[in-house]
């Protein structure tokens, strides 16, 4: 270590310093017109003296740095300060001094410096500093020197202070936002401001004075006093004009005008397109105007979910259709809305809109996909966009990712307004596996993965197979209502009803329960006076013409035999006729019907004379009126057989059915001997004769004789 002595060889004064210098403080150390001076150095090793120099004491005088007093403006008089400070006292007498002002206003990294002659007499010092800038504030700081030395002072403690402040010589960026009509006949008009361009400023704002009115009547001037840099008027439908000053001590600025249009006024397309990139460090925004007399414009940004109309940021610019401005201004990932708005004097033309982003990155989540239900061999995937915070950019494009199991991926890729998509070729009853990846500038992000299973059948299987069926079914169903509607007409046609002999009741009668029915004993008695031979059996063989009369008169000679006898029986014996109860008729008796047969085994049924099985009723009759009523029946039935004769009209000869026997056309009233006497003593009702058989009529009874032959043979 070294350390170095400065001494004074004839006063023996000294200073010790590490460092380079040292100094000798007046009056401490006596003023002298010479000193010689001597340096001295040391360290653990030993000590060096140096030769002893004369220095003019003058030469390298250094006085401790002046004190600033005051730095102030004078009202009334613009761009001046003046500028006050006090020298210090430890000072050589006699000597002149010069002083340097050094001065800066804040908006500026340089400084300019004013130089001032003083006496060495004089404790203080001023000066005025002329040419600043009004309103601005300025730094300012003082060092001073002897003339006859070479070292100047310190500088002195900075002292601050403004000049006298104008009325603002710009007037201030304007700009609205006008949100739709929210209640009846009004809208809110958000309107915002920026300082003042003007450089240097003019000075300290104090407010802003806002003013509008209406259109067409400009008397209804309204005025508000705002210190910040927005407000919110609520104005009607009608068109509007707003200015807007600043003012401070020195006055106000030039009015900024914005026209309002009414609600209904349509404003014209100017801007026919308009484009934006991004350089290294700016975003550029160019535009075409179709009307080349326009060249004021207003640039708007801000960013898309941007929902505060004050949250938007403008630029006004004149004679360019180019803007640009730093990166800065902008966020990276995020979209921003860039509108351009053409200016008419105070009227705003229809914006030009575009999107952008400065910095794009893939998404930050991917779609989700949703398969709804899937077909047989296709299956439509739908999906939602992502929320704008999380696109990062603008998506390009959506590529949808689909595997069978056990398969081989596949995909398709659509445009970015596409959010469904249908598969089509898909295998059935087939699981798959499905993703969607939405792709931007900067990459792809895939959703989550979604598992389907398509189907084994689709709609149009069960169609074919559901149609066929139902239309069967509605075909028998039709069917089977036909059948129930049309029954007894499909019963007559398809399957008429034909008496057969062989299941004939009457053939199976045994002789033993015959015999035992009062009814058939009575029957049976009175028919044993007719001989079996004197009944004519209808040969198998086809009778011939010639034989058709004489079979017809067998069968009236018959008749004749039977209602004799009956007659007879009846009158001697003055007996009541009564016929059998019902169940006693049904029981032993089945309706024989005569049929007639053509040579094309047509067959036609005969009028039939059947004995009624449900309402049968005991009917007595006196022998004057049973006389008759047999003498009335022989006539009918003599009137039937010529009716019968005239069916040899038919095409094809009409002959009898080989096992049908002689049919009785009129009905017979059947007699017992075996009655009740009660029943004989009973009073006899009035007679009731029953009418003859009709031809031609369908529905009425009759009894045949091979019954009673039947009966008898037995």
């Amino acid at each position: 270590m070294t350390e170095e002595r400065v001494t004074l060889p004839n006063t023996m004064g000294s200073c010790q310093s590490k460092t380079e210098s040292c100094s000798f403080y007046y009056p401490d150390t006596p003023y002298s017109s010479s000193f010689c001076f001597q340096v001295k150095a040391e360290n653990i090793l030993g000590e060096a003296l140096s030769d002893c120099v004369p220095i003019p004491m003058e030469e390298i005088e250094k006085f401790e740095p002046p004190e600033i007093l005051s730095v102030k403006k004078i009202t009334g008089i613009k761009q001046l300060l003046t500028v006050t400070w006090k020298m210090p006292e430890k000072i050589i007498p006699s000597q002149d001094l010069i002083c340097r002002v050094q001065y800066r206003n804040l908006y500026s990294n340089s400084s300019e410096f004013v130089t001032v002659p003083l006496n060495s007499a004089e404790k203080t010092g001023s000066c005025n500093l002329t040419g600043l800038w009004d309103s601005t504030e300025y730094s300012v700081a003082i060092q001073c020197i002897s003339v006859m030395s070479v070292f100047w002072s310190e500088w002195s403690r900075g002292k601050t202070a403004s000049t006298e402040e104008k009325a603002p010589s710009e007037k201030v960026d304007l700009w609205r936002v006008i949100e739709s009509s929210h209640s009846a006949g009004n809208r809110s008009v958000h309107l915002m401001w920026k300082p003042l361009n003007s450089f240097p400023p003019s000075g300290r704002i104090l407010g802003y004075k806002i003013q509008y009115f209406p259109e067409n009547n400009a008397e209804h001037k309204m005025t508000n006093i705002s210190t910040d840099k927005k407000i919110i008027l609520l104005l009607n439908e009608e068109a509007y004009i707003i200015s807007i000053t600043a003012y401070n001590s020195g006055g106000n600025s030039p009015e900024a005008i914005l026209r309002i249009p009414s609600t209904d006024e349509k404003t014209s397309q100017v801007i026919e397109t308009a484009r934006t990139f991004t350089t290294n460090e700016e975003v550029v925004v160019e535009w075409i105007a179709s009307e080349p007399e326009v060249t004021d414009y207003v640039v708007e940004w801000y960013e898309e979910l941007e929902t505060d109309p004050f949250g938007r940021s403008w630029q006004y610019v004149s004679n360019s259709t180019y803007w640009k401005t730093n990166k800065k201004n902008f966020k990276p990932f995020i979209c921003y809305n860039i509108s351009v708005y053409p200016l008419y004097g105070n009227k705003v033309a229809a914006p030009y809109s575009i999107q952008t982003y400065v910095q794009e990155k893939q998404p930050s989540e991917g779609p989700v996909a949703d398969t709804g239900i899937p077909g047989k061999n296709e299956v439509t995937i739908k999906w939602k966009e992502i929320s704008k915070g999380k696109r990062n950019g603008f998506i390009s494009n959506y590529t949808i990712f689909y595997k069978p199991e056990d398969g081989k991926e596949l995909n398709e890729t659509v445009n970015s307004d596409v959010l469904q998509y249908r598969l089509k070729s898909l295998q059935a009853n087939t699981q798959y596996t499905v993703y969607i990846m939405a792709s931007n500038g900067a990459g792809g992000t895939s959703g989550e993965p979604k598992t389907f299973k398509t189907l084994k059948f689709d709609k149009d299987d069960f169609l074919f197979i559901a149609l066929p069926i139902g239309l069967s079914m509605l075909f028998l169903l039709g069917l089977w209502i036909t059948c129930i509607l049309k029954k007894h007409t499909f019963k007559k046609v398809c399957w008429p009803d034909i008496p057969n002999p062989a299941e004939s009741i009457a053939v199976e009668w045994p002789l033993d329960a015959s015999m035992n029915n009062s009814f058939l004993k009575g029957v049976t008695t009175e028919a044993k006076a007719i001989d079996s031979e004197d009944v004519s059996v209808l040969e198998h063989c086809f009778p011939e013409e010639s034989q058709e009369s004489s079979l017809l008169m067998n069968c009236e000679n018959h008749v004749s035999e039977c209602t004799d006898i009956n007659t007879k029986g009846m009158i001697n014996g003055d007996k009541k006729l009564l016929y059998n109860e019902e169940n006693e008729v049904d029981k032993h008796f089945s309706p024989p019907m005569p049929y007639i047969i053509t040579d094309q085994d047509t067959r036609s049924q005969m009028h039939s004379a059947l004995i009624p099985a449900k309402e049968i009723q005991p009917v007595e009759m006196l022998e004057d009126d049973l006389c008759e009523s047999q003498q009335t029946s022989i006539k009918n039935e003599e009137n039937d057989n010529e009716d019968f004769l005239k069916l040899e009209h038919f095409s094809e000869k009409a002959l009898f059915n080989p096992y049908l026997k002689n049919s009785v056309k009129t009905r017979e009233f059947l007699t017992s001997e075996n009655l009740p006497e009660h029943s004989k003593n009973e009073p006899k009702p009035q007679s009731t004769v029953l009418p003859p058989l009709q031809q031609n009529v369908t529905g009425q009874s009759y009894i045949t004789l091979d019954m009673f032959g039947l009966a008898t043979a037995h």
